[in-house]
């Protein structure tokens, strides 16, 4: 079974940085998508950045592109979002989801697994 943990989140200051993990497990993850989601206080869920598990090729959301990094590492099967320049809009529950295709997507309903979420903060 798929489980996804995040870790990381935290209350920081505005131009701060903060680095977001996903701990996956349950399988191989060859051939999926990972993905970072957000959803704000009365806000839909949207999306932040992707990554192929195979060949590391990224995608970001226009608001976060220059500012935020995703990674993985293969050998402890994470996934990293490295957030840099934060602002108060960031200020988010960030969730770490797995996609079964090896195309990228940018909705929720096209990722088939979901963690629980970390929070992030930002004060102006």
């Amino acid at each position: 079974q798929v489980q996804l943990v995040e870790s990381g989140g935290g209350l920081v200051q505005a131009g701060d940085s903060l680095r977001l993990s996903c701990a996956a497990s349950g399988r191989t993850f060859s051939g999926y998508v990972m993905g970072w989601f957000r959803q704000a206080p009365g806000k839909e869920r949207e999306f932040v950045s992707a990554i192929k598990w195979s060949g590391g090729t990224r995608n970001y959301a226009d608001s976060v592109k220059g500012r935020f990094t995703i990674s993985r590492d293969s050998a402890k099967n994470t996934i990293d979002l490295q957030m840099d320049s934060l602002k108060p809009e960031d200020s988010a529950l960030y969730y770490c989801a797995a996609r079964k295709s090896p195309f990228f997507a940018t909705d929720t309903q096209g990722y088939d697994y979901w963690g629980q979420g970390t929070q992030v903060t930002v004060s102006s």
